[in-house]
């Protein structure tokens, strides 16, 4: 049986970072949809992160986008977020949206593009130095669309060199995490499509660059899971980006369409003793709200994350390796399911108790009047990076 209080001081320590990007208005590819009361600028999505975290406690750190929130001052922005609760997170790039980049970023045929995508990226960790951040976020929409269009080892020789020289910059306290995504907007052929490429150049790179799996990155079926079990044995996963998808990348809340498969990676994060803050894994959310309101769906994302921990770390553990070890196949679903079955909320709701909080952190949050505040203070909230 799992021990109980050991469970609960697990759940009170689990850290989940929200983004940035996530506060303010988005929308699909046909439309942007406004909300009133978004924010207008960083401070007010640093604002709104802080909001989440005083209402669930356990999302301290709130990730940026580069130039979606570029400052003139990091320092102060940085001391701003301390003053609310919270502390910045993974400096997240951005080489996928000026017209520079329509034949890629560091992969690009043109070597005036290439320098000009590498130097944002060290300008990035620029900015990690002065955040005191930790994380620099690689992700590359370069790729091609036709057969021949352009040398496809070319290409890796490229993003392997502009991954060098931004890895040789790193602090000695900072690293990379490298996402991947299977397809858009490269159709044919993606410079990093999968787990296994980042895998491949985080280990040419050294010991401080890590994969990064969101988990709408993936063809249909993958067993994501397997992909965290893999990587934490390699000791190489740095990061999740938390979301959920139906059919491709959708972005929608995390466990929103698939929560047994969120219980599935928590418990091999359970499972590899991953789950402490120390170990260094940063658990992300990055979604797009785009007919909800951005906060109490942030809200419910940190919640769907703490309750698939919940249930991941009432997993028998002793029980479910002994049924393994045994062959007995149904016993050991059994276990894993018994557990996954556990309506952990009155769990949580302890949790947070204990923690001085709400237990239930939409309705405190609906009553906080938070939520009207906003609305009637800001006007003409921004995008959160994305053209309407």
């Amino acid at each position: 049986m799992a021990d109980l209080a050991a469970v609960k001081r697990a759940l009170a320590a689990q850290r989940i970072e929200t983004p940035s990007w996530g506060y303010a208005n988005s929308g699909t590819r046909f439309k942007v949809f406004a909300q009133p009361g978004v924010p207008r600028n960083p401070e007010e999505k640093i604002a709104d992160a802080a909001t989440v975290h005083r209402f669930t406690g356990v999302a301290p750190t709130v990730a940026l986008h580069i130039p979606w929130d570029k400052v003139d001052d990091y320092a102060a922005l940085t001391s701003y977020a301390q003053s609310l609760g919270v502390e910045i997170g993974a400096i997240n790039t951005n080489v996928f949206q000026d017209d520079d980049y329509k034949l890629g970023s560091v992969t690009n045929p043109d070597p005036g593009v290439r320098r000009k995508a590498t130097d944002h990226l060290l300008e990035a960790i620029d900015i990690m130095d002065q955040t005191g951040s930790r994380d620099l976020k690689l992700w590359f929409s370069d790729g091609i669309n036709y057969p021949g269009q352009d040398d496809l080892r070319t290409r890796q020789d490229r993003l392997s060199a502009a991954l060098r020289e931004t890895y040789d910059r790193l602090g000695q306290h900072q690293r990379i995490v490298l996402e991947y995504k299977l397809f858009e907007p490269a159709f044919y052929a993606t410079d990093i499509p999968d787990w296994g490429t980042s895998y491949a150049h985080c280990l040419t790179l050294g010991d401080r660059a890590t994969v990064c799996i969101d988990t709408g990155h993936h063809a249909p079926g993958t067993n994501i899971e397997f992909i965290v079990a893999f990587l934490l044995r390699a000791g190489k996963l740095g990061a999740f980006d938390f979301n959920s998808r139906f059919y491709a990348d959708d972005d929608l809340m995390v466990g929103a369409a698939d929560p047994f498969q969120l219980f599935r990676i928590m418990y091999e994060i359970v499972r590899a003793d991953a789950l402490d803050p120390a170990y260094g894994i940063a658990f992300m959310l990055d979604q797009c709200h785009n007919i909800e309101r951005k906060i109490p769906a942030i809200i419910r994302s940190v919640m769907n994350v703490q309750e698939a921990t919940a249930k991941a770390l009432l997993v028998d553990r002793e029980a479910l390796f002994a049924a393994q070890r045994g062959g007995d196949v149904l016993e050991a679903n059994a276990i894993f399911m018994d557990a996954y079955n556990t309506d952990v909320r009155p769990l949580l709701a302890e949790v947070r108790a204990d923690a001085g909080l709400d237990p239930d952190p939409i309705g405190a949050y609906k009553r906080s009047g938070y939520d009207e505040k906003i609305v009637a203070e800001r006007v003409g909230g921004t995008q959160a990076g994305w053209g309407a």
